[in-house]
């Protein structure tokens, strides 16, 4: 039998759900305040010490995807899509896109990545495309910062499409914006090639680095 990738946490009125295959321990959840998650306690997560408005902010924070929420009915509870989707190219680390996303490559049960994902920009994740921390093995060095602006006005919204182009770059297409390292907003537009090979001089566009790296990826 394979190793367990999703836990749940149970309580009288709704469950919160842990998803190891994309945590990265960013610590949204375990920084909040209150008692839902207690680092060090049996069980770390217990929905009956947060109401429900609690739970589902402090879920909707985690920026992997990781957390997600369900209801009495066993249901999932479907987050509301934010009005922009973004993609920030954090320092040193992955891509956090958020908004209203469809991403190749996410399998079904994988609830949250619909609204929020990390996804791999190194080319290292044993996970790709999402983020599994291994820019921190290799040493990845990127500040995540952005020269060219894209375009002066889009609309708002709108899904995204987050699409793997075997052996080379993610093209994500939809009315979205880049966030520097900085915080910064950077560049919008309606479609882009972001590298996710490591290899690019223009990150964190693809300028074709990935064939001179012989990278590989579905």
């Amino acid at each position: 039998m394979g190793k367990t990738t999703i836990f749940e946490y149970s309580g009288e009125a709704q469950t919160v759900t842990w998803d190891r295959r994309l945590c990265i321990h960013v610590g949204e959840c375990g920084r909040a305040k209150g008692d839902l998650f207690v680092t060090g306690r049996d069980p770390w997560c217990d929905p009956n010490l947060s109401d429900q408005d609690g739970i589902e902010d402090i879920v909707a924070r985690c920026p992997t995807g990781a957390l997600a929420v369900k209801g009495s009915d066993g249901a999932f509870l479907t987050e509301q899509a934010a009005g922009e989707n973004e993609v920030h190219v954090s320092n040193d680390g992955p891509l956090y896109a958020s908004g209203n996303l469809s991403v190749d490559g996410a399998s079904a049960d994988m609830h949250s990545v619909s609204r929020r994902a990390a996804l791999c920009r190194c080319g290292a994740s044993k996970n790709k495309p999402f983020c599994d921390n291994s820019h921190r093995d290799i040493s990845f060095h990127d500040a995540g910062a952005i020269g060219d602006t894209g375009l002066a006005e889009i609309e708002s919204g709108g899904p995204l499409e987050v699409k793997r182009i075997p052996d080379g770059p993610l093209e994500v297409s939809g009315n979205f914006t880049l966030r520097a390292g900085s915080g910064r907003p950077a560049w919008s537009g309606r479609k882009a090639y972001l590298c996710r090979c490591g290899q690019s001089r223009n990150k964190p566009f693809c300028d074709g680095g990935h064939k001179d790296a012989g990278f590989k990826a579905d």
